[in-house]
Formats: structure tokens, C-alpha cells, sequence
């Protein structure tokens, strides 16, 4: 796991103090080991930042070539198939040096070009330099899960791992206009927005292709996943779900470093250590969070997942004061804004200090699989969507927030019913917040374009479809981004397993959901490892009690107006009015101002 960014100028060679000062913008990703590559003949500089997993010696270090000097290549992330892929290429005649994933890439893109993406199963996002056609490539994994940014306008090209690489070289980038609608609209900002003005993040599962001597560049994707049905039965659906998912892991465990499980207590975090023991036996280490408040402890399931394991567990305890004293580090390490992450911040915290590396995580299952309540609230909003409109517009005078959201749904689409379930501010909100008017914030969602297709979809399947590629996607998976490499640990996820989604994918809806139990299917694949116990309890999630914790924090800000709404606000969340999300989410708009006070 690491980071990487180059500078690619079509006219002029930029500095090696320019590129360093980009590459450890983001040292925190990339403790272990750093490189450069400078090459004046194309006027390019790529550096690197290394957290080193697998082939922990020097043999690991990048920027890494061929044989030939012909490629070079900067990796982020982990090819979990890589051991494979190395074996067909030594049939091949190829040799190593190495026994890294990293050198593995560069020689499968020397046999099979950028074809070799698509064999690739894991996280990734990398550049590669090809020389003999004297192009540079971008690369992105089939899930996102690793991000990659770039800036590709005036004879230049920017990427980086991070935007605040961008911020590092050029401290007064203009910033993106709107980016405070879609982040008070979403409580983050959906791709392919970002807070810097012409900075995008590549898209998941395709390539940026840039000719260096014609500047002319092409954008393809190498992966994606549609719902095209083959299994109708469960019989069929419930070994193949057993024997991808136990792959999986097996898969994700692979490391030459130290690596753990996060274990909160729930069917998601349980069913991984399960699954894991036959693999690291008596090194399967765990850890948790836990509170002083009684109300948000899961130790009576997490115990029964140790005792089952044998598992080294660790307990972390979270005080209120911890949580005031880590605000100001925790804004640092947002590197885009997201209404999430706290909680992640925490749990990566101290699996580092647990003294691990790596450590799998849950993420994915829920909207895989249905965990979430907005599946059941399908329902309630096709009964909804035949109210008159003008009942939609008149949402918006609705004293009670909750109610208030039945404005989106005058949208009549997935991104309006999307909204609905997990939207924060409706637009009249996101204009008094702003100074703005009400129809610019409906220009900007408008703008947020979904694919044809997804209006097409069963609801369950549209649900699914929302919450993987919006909130999964831009929340979720930035946040645990971030914030592990904020702590310089990486985190697997084993349930955006390729293979795993191609199966999923490929399971009909009827068979995936139930209106009764959440994640169901899985449950049934899993019965004889899993404890009644575990799955057969209300859903709790990965909580903090930050709704007293929030109470005490505000912001700098001297603009009358923004601290006129922030009061407004607090005085709501000391009410019970809101919910402490809202409120926290309107402080991060203004994020450069966020500071613990006694005052409010």
C-alpha cells in the first residue's frame, strides 16, 4: 500500500523539488520507502511513497522497471490474484527479480498490454510509463477502491493519490465553485466531484491513456459490473457463495507484514474471522472499539466470535476527551470532505498501535447483500411516489426534517429516491446555508448524471446499485482511504472481491433479499459457522455517542451569517431536533474553521 504522484508537462520539465514536495504531501500513506523517477527527455517525474506489504525488502522499492528499462511503474494498492498471474508468466519465459505483485504488473502489461487490468484482481491505482509507444497510462481497480485524482488541462498533467498533493505545489488552486452543495446535499461529494476546480478522480475500472508526444489522450474502461442474472436457484447460489467468499479471504490474507481483522461484533466483521482462522490459526489477531456508555458496547457478541476463534483480541476504550483532543488531526486527515470517518479514524488508530499493517474489514456486504434499512423503505417510497407533486414541493415546509426529504422525491428517479434515505439537506436548506438560491442547488443535482439503466432495476437491485456507487463509493470508501493511510495501515475488504461481485452480480434479486431478514443469503451460505447469536439481533452498525459528543464543538468562522447557522443548528441538536450528522456536516463546509468550545 502506498502513494504516488507525477507532473507531466508538455512543454517544460518540472523540477525534482516539485514532485517531491507532492510526493510527501503524502508521506503519512508511505512510511517505509521513497523514490523518484525523473525522465528530461519527456519532461515527466513520478515519486512514490511506500508502505511495504508484500516483499518487504529493497527489491520492493518503486519507482520499479523492466529488465529493459522500457516500463516504469507506481503502484498503490495490493494484487491479491498476483501469485497466478506470476506463474503464467514464468510459463511464459518470463523472469523476476522480486517476489512483489508490483513486478508482477509491469511484466503482465508487457504480454498483454492494458488487457492485463482486467486480469487483475485487487485494489489498485497506478501510472505506468511506456516508453517504446511513449505513453503514460492511469489505472484504476474494477471497485475504486483505492483513488487516484488527476488534472489534465493546459499542457498539464497532475495526479496523485490525494488532493493534497494537488494543494501541496499549487497552495491557492482554485477551488470548485459548488462543491458545498453536493457536500451539504450528500453529506460527501459523489464522483466526479472534487473541492479543487478541474481535479477529477478516475473512474473505477478504467484507464487514462495520454500520448506524449501528441498530448492526445483516451479514456476506457477495462471493468464493469452489470446484474446479468444465471442463478435462479438457491441450491445453486449457496456453494458457489460459500466457496467465492472463503477464496476471498484467503485471498486478502496475504501479506509479508503483520495483519488483523476488525471484529465490531456484527454478521459482517464475524463471518470474516470465522472464515479466516483455517487460514492464520493461532496468529488470527482482532481488535474493537469500545465506550464508556454501556448503550453502544458490542463485547457480548464480539466475545463470542473470540471464544469461538481463539482469537488475540484487543479493546480499544474511546473517551469524549479523546475524541476533543484527536478533532483537529481528524479534520487533517480528511483529505475530501465527508460527513463519515471518525469512527474509522479510531479503529486505524490503533490497529496500528496494535502493531499491525493490514487488517480486513466488512465494507461491502451490506449494500451487496441488503443490510441496510432503505432495501425495506422501497416500499414506503413507491407508495409515496404517488402523491401529487405538488405535495413533493410542499415537502419543504415540513417542521420535522425526516419529512422534509420527501422533497427530493419530485425528482422521479434513483437519485431522488437515494436522496431520500440518506440525503442531509434538502435544497431550500443548502440555499439558506449558502446565501444561494434555491434553483442553483437543483441545477447542480441535476447535473449529477446516473445511467439510464438504473431506472430500469428492480427497486431492490436500484437500492443496491445507490448505496455501492454513492454512498459505498464516496463515503465509505474514502473515508477508510484516508484514514488508514492516515495511519499508515492498510485495509482490505474482501466482500469487493472480483470474483465475489461477479457472483453476486450474477444472483437474481428474489434470492438476494428478504423483506424480513437482512442479508439473508448470506446468512443461509453461512449458518453453520455463524452463531444464531450474531445474526439474529437488530442490526447496530459501527456507532460512537457522538450525539453529546458533538455538542461542544463549533467553529472560528467570523462571518456573521455562518455563525448565525451554526447556532441555529446546535440549538436544534441540543433539542433533539437534528440529527448530530446534519450538524456536523454543515461545520465540515466550513471545515478550516472546526474547533472544540465551551462557549456554545
Amino acid at each position: 500500500m502506498c502513494r504516488i504522484a507525477g507532473i507531466i508537462d508538455q512543454h517544460t520539465m518540472p523540477s525534482e523539488a516539485l514532485i517531491l514536495q507532492m510526493r510527501d504531501a503524502m508521506q503519512h500513506g508511505g512510511p517505509d520507502d521513497a523514490g523518484v523517477y525523473i525522465d528530461a527527455e519527456r519532461n515527466l517525474a513520478l515519486g512514490h511513497r511506500r508502505l511495504s506489504l508484500i516483499d518487504l525488502s529493497p527489491l520492493g522499492h518503486q519507482p520499479m522497471t523492466d529488465a529493459g528499462n522500457d516500463i516504469v511503474l507506481i503502484f498503490n494498492g495490493e494484487i491479491y490474484n498476483y501469485q497466478e498471474i506470476r506463474e503464467e508468466l514464468l510459463a511464459k519465459g518470463y523472469h523476476f527479480k522480486s517476489a512483489s505483485d508490483t513486478e508482477v504488473i509491469i511484466y503482465a502489461y508487457k504480454e498483454w498490454g492494458t488487457d492485463c487490468f482486467r486480469r487483475c484482481n485487487g485494489m489498485f491505482a497506478l501510472a505506468l510509463l511506456d516508453k517504446r509507444s511513449n505513453r503514460i497510462i492511469l489505472a484504476r481497480d474494477h471497485a475504486g477502491i483505492k483513488p487516484l485524482y488527476y488534472s489534465l488541462q493546459n499542457g498539464k498533467l497532475y495526479f496523485a493519490s490525494e488532493t493534497r498533493a494537488f494543494k501541496s505545489i499549487v497552495p491557492g488552486w482554485p477551488e470548485n465553485a459548488d462543491w458545498k452543495k453536493y457536500f451539504l446535499l450528500f453529506g460527501h461529494l459523489p464522483e466526479p466531484v472534487t473541492t479543487l476546480q478541474g481535479v477529477y478522480p478516475l473512474p473505477k475500472g478504467s484507464f487514462l491513456s495520454l500520448q506524449l508526444d501528441t498530448w492526445e489522450h483516451t479514456q476506457e474502461t477495462f471493468d464493469r459490473f452489470y446484474y446479468q442474472y444465471t442463478i435462479y436457484k438457491e441450491e445453486e447460489a449457496l456453494p458457489l457463495l460459500r466457496q467465492t467468499l472463503r477464496k476471498a479471504v484467503e485471498r486478502h490474507l496475504i501479506s509479508d507484514a503483520p495483519i488483523g481483522l476488525f471484529l465490531s461484533g456484527g454478521i459482517d466483521s464475524s463471518l470474516l474471522t470465522l472464515l479466516a482462522k483455517p487460514y492464520v490459526g493461532d496468529q488470527l489477531k482482532t481488535l474493537s472499539i469500545v465506550f464508556d456508555n454501556d448503550k453502544f458496547s458490542e463485547k457480548r457478541y464480539q466475545d463470542i466470535i473470540i471464544k469461538a476463534t481463539g482469537a488475540h483480541h484487543q479493546s480499544f476504550l474511546v473517551t469524549e476527551e479523546d475524541f476533543k483532543q484527536s478533532i483537529p488531526d481528524i479534520i487533517k486527515a480528511m483529505d475530501q470532505p465527508s460527513n463519515d470517518g471518525i469512527n474509522s479514524y479510531f479503529i486505524c488508530k490503533y490497529a496500528r498501535q496494535y502493531g499491525l499493517t493490514a487488517v480486513l474489514s466488512g465494507l461491502g456486504a451490506d449494500e451487496l447483500f441488503g443490510g441496510y434499512q432503505s432495501f425495506n423503505r422501497t416500499r414506503a417510497v413507491q407508495r409515496i411516489q404517488w402523491l401529487p407533486d405538488f405535495m413533493f414541493a410542499a415537502a419543504k415546509l415540513f417542521p420535522d426534517d425526516r419529512r422534509k426529504k420527501i422533497n427530493f422525491l419530485q425528482m422521479e428517479d434513483a437519485l431522488g429516491e437515494y436522496l431520500f434515505n440518506r440525503g442531509f439537506f434538502i435544497p431550500a436548506q443548502v440555499a439558506q446555508l449558502l446565501d444561494c438560491t434555491e434553483e442553483e442547488v437543483w441545477k447542480v443535482m441535476e447535473e449529477a448524471m446516473l445511467p439510464v439503466f438504473t431506472q430500469k432495476l428492480l427497486p431492490t437491485e436500484r437500492v443496491s446499485y445507490m448505496e455501492t456507487n454513492l454512498y459505498m463509493q464516496n463515503q465509505l470508501l474514502k473515508d477508510t482511504d484516508y484514514m488508514s493511510m492516515w495511519h499508515s495501515l492498510e485495509v482490505r475488504v474482501p466482500f469487493l472481491d472480483k470474483e465475489l461481485m461477479r457472483l453476486v452480480y450474477a444472483i437474481v434479486p428474489e434470492l438476494r433479499y428478504d423483506a424480513i431478514q437482512v442479508k439473508h443469503l448470506l446468512i443461509k451460505a453461512f449458518k453453520e459457522e455463524l452463531p444464531a447469536a450474531i445474526w439474529n439481533r437488530p442490526k447496530q452498525g459501527f456507532v460512537f455517542p457522538f450525539e453529546t459528543w458533538m455538542q461542544q464543538i463549533g467553529t472560528y468562522s467570523v462571518n456573521p451569517t455562518v455563525q448565525q447557522q451554526v447556532a441555529l443548528l446546535h440549538k436544534g441538536l441540543l433539542n433533539g431536533n437534528i440529527h448530530w450528522s446534519r450538524y456536523w456536516c454543515y461545520l465540515l463546509s466550513q471545515r478550516e474553521g472546526v474547533k472544540i468550545s465551551d462557549e456554545l
